[in-house]
């Protein structure tokens, strides 16, 4: 690469972008926990109250019209910096999305909510993604979908990640277009965005001679993974936008499978709403977000 580029050699890979690498002999550890504390510090939250998660369950964002306003350049300096954190941190995906669709407007209870992201991050600063050196490569991913979480235009949240082996390489939370008239459709809709973007994937590990057949996709609700199934248009699902039945294709030609995981189970749920502590712990340990083990540090 030196005989084509002009480029200068300095060592092990440690920092790129704001995202610290820490190679070990038996995985990579990758987090931003330098970012956090200059953000922390920049925002005056650096000796804040710690909290567990970064959105409390029973949270209930709206537009809040009588509610006071707060500076849009602070409250969007503040999203914006959080949204660069997410790259390494998909426990704050959900949580700081929802807070960002009220950058236009932003009133007290939005902050307040920001804010809360903000005192998780406090006790959280080390915490990150941790790539354990694997012997396979299965592709696999989790779908899921919050029927309706949108409360003000009823919409749907979808929710997913990916995995190749045990590692976590790609995840989204997105509120869905359209408003989906069964909690069917809105998991269906999921899977297909999920099927999407495992195809992508697909399609890029090819060119590292890695194929793969019937990717599993987990998905929780039964009558998404029969609908999969059915090529035949009926009164249920004719309302559907068709460019989400593609994933019927990718079913019927073997590239994907949509498996049945229960709901306990099911890893894509902190993408789509807020969680009680002990189920947020329980998918940030199965997600590989933990704090870096003291005998690698």
């Amino acid at each position: 690469m030196q005989s084509e580029f002009e480029m200068s050699m300095m060592g092990e890979l440690r920092f790129f972008l704001g995202l610290q690498i820490k190679q070990q002999d038996d995985g990579i550890f990758i987090s931003q926990e330098k970012y956090i504390k200059d953000l922390l510090k920049k925002y005056n939250m650096n000796k804040a109250k710690i909290m567990t998660t970064p959105m409390h369950p029973s949270t209930n964002l709206d537009k809040d019209e009588n509610g006071k306003t707060v500076s849009e350049k602070e409250y969007r300096g503040m999203i914006g910096s959080l949204l660069y954190l997410t790259a390494s941190r998909p426990d704050i995906v959900f949580s700081v999305g929802l807070c960002a669709r009220f950058q236009t407007s932003p009133r007290e209870s939005h902050l307040t909510a920001v804010k809360r992201i903000f005192r998780y991050l406090v006790g959280t600063p080390d915490v990150g993604l941790w790539y354990k050196k694997g012997s396979h490569f299965d592709l696999k991913a989790y779908c899921d979908a919050d029927y309706a979480g949108d409360k003000l235009e009823r919409k749907s949240t979808s929710g997913a990640c990916q995995f190749l082996g045990e590692a976590l390489v790609s995840w989204c939370c997105r509120k869905q277009n359209t408003i989906a008239l069964s909690t069917t459709e809105a998991e269906y809709v999921s899977a297909a965005n999920c099927c999407s973007q495992v195809i992508w994937i697909k399609n890029q590990l090819e060119d590292f001679s890695l194929r793969y057949t019937n990717i599993k996709i987990l998905c929780d609700n039964t009558s998404a993974i029969n609908l999969s199934k059915n090529p035949i248009q009926h009164s249920r699902s004719k309302h559907i936008e068709i460019k989400h039945h593609f994933i019927r294709d990718h079913v019927c030609k073997k590239d994907i499978e949509l498996i049945f995981v229960d709901t306990e189970s099911q890893l894509a749920d902190i993408f789509t709403k807020p969680l009680v502590e002990d189920r947020f712990n329980f998918i940030k340990e199965n997600l590989r977000i933990i704090k870096i083990p003291a005998e690698h540090c």
